[in-house]
């Protein structure tokens, strides 16, 4: 059971996917409740070119990739508001272009291509010191945004239109989150690969989502459970002997089964508590009345 344990690489791939876990599972929240599920797809897909680009110009991967998809997400933002085109189509234009450039790349210099399944699957083999050192940044910057910035990111989340009117800075607020974002998908990639980033970032705040009605405990709960899938995952991966990634997302998708199944359930028992209560409180006003 402790085997894996022995090695160091495991030990810094365990860490390094709890961690990715957690962060993507705080940050997909926000996600979710916009209603942009497939951003997280459509980025990772554009920080691929942004990656192969980085690594043909021989400069600093999580420096290129992060501002590649730091702009690929300002891109979408600001097509996204011209009425006329659909946030959807916009991600589905810009992102598949940069993914077609990446790919482009590749097939033209035959470079990448030793590192071009990592960057797609995952693998925990690949995780670094560096690496680990730079997911660590990004989890300890992006909850010190979240938690700053709370009540701004809520009620930008929840309706934009209103924040603006009442002075939030909801351009500077979109800025910043796309930066965390791009940052987040930088460092998920090696852990997790560019096809399965989307999964990690919308199931735990979907399980979340279904085990509760508090966006404070959704926030909680999803990075809890984002953070222990990939511990979970990682460990599996190491018997199973499947790619990172896919462990991690397999299980989450347990999970959302399993929270599917548990959800009628909670229903079911909330809506008996609310009758019992309400049984219990019309028993005492009738004894009231009564005395």
């Amino acid at each position: 059971m402790f085997e894996p344990f022995q090695y160091e690489f495991f030990i810094r791939g365990l860490v390094a996917a709890t961690l990715v876990g957690g962060l993507c599972g705080l940050i997909g929240v926000y996600i979710i409740l916009r209603r942009m599920s497939y951003i997280g797809h459509g980025l990772a897909h554009a920080i691929f070119g942004g990656a192969v680009v980085s690594y043909i110009m021989s400069f600093n991967f999580f420096i290129g990739a992060s501002v590649w998809g730091f702009l690929s997400a300002l891109l979408i933002t600001i097509t996204t508001r011209k009425r006329q085109i659909g946030a959807d189509a916009a991600i589905g234009i810009i992102t598949t272009a940069s993914f077609a450039l990446g790919i482009a790349l590749i097939s033209r210099y035959k470079t990448f291509t030793r590192s071009f399944d990592a960057a797609l699957f995952g693998d925990i083999l690949g995780v670094s010191q560096g690496d680990l050192v730079a997911i660590i940044a990004v989890t300890v910057a992006a909850s010190v945004v979240v938690f700053l910035g709370y009540k701004l990111l809520l009620f930008a989340t929840f309706d934009e239109e209103v924040a603006r009117f009442y002075g939030v800075p909801t351009g500077w607020i979109d800025t910043m989150f796309s930066l965390v974002l791009a940052a987040t998908i930088v460092v998920s990639m090696q852990v997790l690969g560019v096809t399965l980033i989307a999964a990690a970032i919308v199931i735990p705040p979907v399980v979340a989502r279904l085990l509760t009605d508090s966006f404070k405990n959704m926030v909680l709960l999803s990075t809890g459970i984002g953070a222990f899938c990939g511990l979970s995952g990682i460990y599996i991966s190491w018997y199973v002997d499947v790619s990172s990634g896919a462990s991690i997302v397999l299980f989450s998708a347990a999970l959302f089964l399993l929270a599917l199944a548990v959800g009628p359930i909670r229903s079911r028992l909330a809506s008996a508590r609310g009758k019992a209560s309400g049984g219990i409180s019309r028993f005492q006003r009738t004894s009231g009345s009564l005395h």
